[in-house]
């Protein structure tokens, strides 16, 4: 698998496997497949689309470290900037379809109603993260303030599913919104158990050495 993934056009399939989600809206929406209402249907597909992504990138450590593929780190800055990609779509859809690009429209939803207000803070944890994904960013932040900084894809993906939870709380329908709540906690536990085993590996030979 790892041999599979370090192919030189491993990424250029993943590229195009992240975009088919695009794709396929884009059909859908082209052949009138998105239902009696298609932009609250586009919208809500783009968000969802989003949070599969987060959702994505957040296991490529875990898969990495439990199946022993460090290939597949490869592919963990690409899929984060489709992260950020399918979250401006979802902004934008929503800001096109539903308040026709006007300004002062949006600001007032914001004010109105709280989960358009978390959607945009995630939105903006997003941009911060993408905006500083690249070399020359680690290069200028220090690896070690990159890794702190980086670590708020936790707290987007956290306020991801609580925009999710109050869309949804008007329909009374939270069956999706537990599935990615337990996979988010899950994946979080994961860091959490794997940050603490690997300090306690870190302190055996200074433990070891002080005995003679």
């Amino acid at each position: 698998m790892n041999k599979l993934l370090m192919h030189p056009a491993a990424k250029p399939v993943i590229f195009g496997l992240a975009l088919l989600p695009m794709a396929w809206l884009i059909l859908a929406a082209a052949t009138d497949q998105l239902g009696a209402n298609p932009a609250e249907a586009l919208i809500r597909s783009l968000g969802d689309w989003t949070l599969r992504m987060l959702c994505l990138v957040l296991a490529v450590t875990p898969l990495r470290v439990v199946t022993g593929t460090p290939a597949l780190a490869r592919f963990r800055r690409m899929l984060g900037l489709f992260v950020f990609f399918y979250a401006v779509l979802h902004l934008l859809a929503y800001a096109w379809f539903d308040m026709g690009l006007d300004g002062a429209e949006i600001a007032r939803d914001i004010a109105k109603r709280p989960f358009i207000l978390v959607g945009m803070l995630t939105g903006l944890l997003l941009l911060v993260l993408a905006a500083t994904s690249f070399n020359r960013a680690i290069r200028w932040l220090g690896a070690a303030r990159w890794r702190r900084l980086h670590r708020a894809v936790y707290a987007a993906a956290g306020l991801a599913v609580l925009h999710f939870y109050w869309m949804r709380a008007g329909k009374n329908d939270f069956a999706e919104v537990v599935v990615y709540a337990v996979l988010l906690a899950a994946l979080l536990g994961w860091r959490v158990w794997h940050r603490v085993q690997q300090r306690r590996k870190a302190l055996v030979p200074v433990q070891t050495s002080g005995v003679h």
